[in-house]
């Protein structure tokens, strides 16, 4: 695992390329305290996931959930719940985190897509959650957020056929936000993130803030968060600052 932070980006890299990035509960352990020490650290405003060597991440490392099946349940549940811990992290810290997704993205990887705020992809990405084609089931999520993301007739649909997605169906499924060209994805993902680092980080965390949240409830319930925020806000100490640029604002390319 790779963190390196610059600019106001924490970027962390699963750092497996032999392997694909499989994920090993040593390497979800790692990704777990590197999403929360990015967190933590005041200096960064947006959190880069992204996998080495071309792929984003193959899933489970079959050689490790083998060892771990022979030596029992206790053991096997480790790993998942090392996973677990790894997407929950996402949620659990104040700042967005981007996936990058090339190349393959499949099983825990898809699943881990599947637990950032924010998806970027390359129009060539090989998305699926292909545990079925293995027999067997989702450990990391996907049963969950797969139709939370995207509905029921959808979610049973990839989950039970073990279909394959490209980035470019994953930004018409709803699954990823922008789809770019090989040429260009790192040039692009560098540019969002980069412009997302300059946001003023109260407002960033803010509305990821009001959207896990309130996805966490009902609308009335929702609407009163969202109401609470705005007014604590404007009314805090920089609000009149940005008020005032609001007020000021030229329409144009942001």
């Amino acid at each position: 695992m790779k963190l390196v932070i610059a600019d106001g980006v924490a970027r962390i890299t699963l750092d497996r390329p032999e392997a694909m990035n499989a994920v090993t509960t040593a390497l979800a352990v790692a990704l777990e305290q590197a999403i929360r020490a990015a967190g933590e650290d005041p200096a960064v405003n947006v959190v880069l996931i992204c996998g080495a060597g071309g792929n984003f991440c193959a899933g489970g490392d079959f050689a490790e959930v083998q060892r771990l099946r022979d030596e029992g349940p206790a053991a096997l549940r480790s790993l998942f719940d090392a996973f677990r811990g790894a997407c929950e992290a996402v949620g659990a810290i104040a700042q967005p985190v981007i996936a990058a997704v090339e190349g393959i993205a499949m099983a825990g990887g898809f699943e881990l897509m599947q637990a950032c705020d924010v998806v970027l992809v390359r129009d060539d990405a090989r998305i699926s959650d292909n545990h079925v084609n293995f027999g067997m089931v989702p450990g990391g999520g996907g049963s969950q957020r797969l139709p939370r993301l995207v509905g029921a007739q959808r979610a049973l649909g990839l989950l039970l056929s073990g279909d394959r997605l490209t980035g470019v169906d994953a930004v018409e499924w709803g699954l990823a936000y922008r789809a770019y060209p090989a040429e260009s994805f790192d040039a692009e993902v560098d540019r969002f993130v980069s412009r997302l680092a300059t946001r003023r980080p109260d407002a960033v965390r803010t509305i990821k803030g009001l959207v896990r949240e309130g996805l966490a409830t009902d609308l009335p319930a929702g609407l009163d968060l969202e109401l609470d925020a705005v007014v604590s806000h404007i009314a805090g100490d920089a609000g009149g600052a940005s008020v005032s640029a609001f007020a000021g604002r030229k329409e144009g390319p942001a």
